[in-house]
């Protein structure tokens, strides 16, 4: 594999990410809807994929890869694809919490796990905000220190 090959490897298309975050919402408002833990089940294995494999080898990401970006062209940019994979994370995290709260019958812990979800793939889906990827560009900035020496003895 070349460097170019690899490094193509790890961007993805925004216009994915925020289609994949509509079928999300989706997912997680017919868990909420029906009160059933079926629907998180299927997202949470969903997730799950993203986390291992990479956002684009997860079914919404093929699904988009396949049936819709053939039919929009190229992006204007891609974007890094670690971010999107820790939000990934971050909602297989709520997803698992959820599960366990309907599967237990702490009915509660499961609609709470889920509309967090909820919310943060709504947001992403409707406005192209990734709650999950800023997390992850908070916790990078605060991990890396800067370089900027001046700036500390100033």
């Amino acid at each position: 594999m070349s460097d170019q090959t690899a490094q193509l490897s790890t961007k993805v298309d925004p216009r994915g990410l925020r289609f994949a975050a509509g079928v999300t919402t989706v997912l997680l408002a017919l868990t909420l809807i029906l009160n059933s833990a079926w629907p998180l089940a299927v997202q949470a294995v969903v997730f799950a994929i993203s986390v291992a494999f990479g956002v684009q080898a997860s079914p919404y990401g093929q699904l988009f890869k396949r049936l819709i970006r053939p039919r929009l062209g190229p992006p204007k940019e891609l974007e890094d694809a670690a971010p999107p994979r820790f939000a990934q994370l971050v909602g297989l995290v709520f997803a698992v919490a959820g599960l366990i709260g309907y599967l237990t019958g702490v009915t509660v812990l499961g609609v709470v796990a889920t509309g967090f979800a909820l919310v943060a793939a709504f947001v992403n889906a409707a406005v192209g905000l990734c709650l999950g990827c800023e997390a992850y560009l908070l916790i990078h900035r605060i991990r890396t220190p800067t370089r900027d020496t001046n700036a500390a003895t100033n």
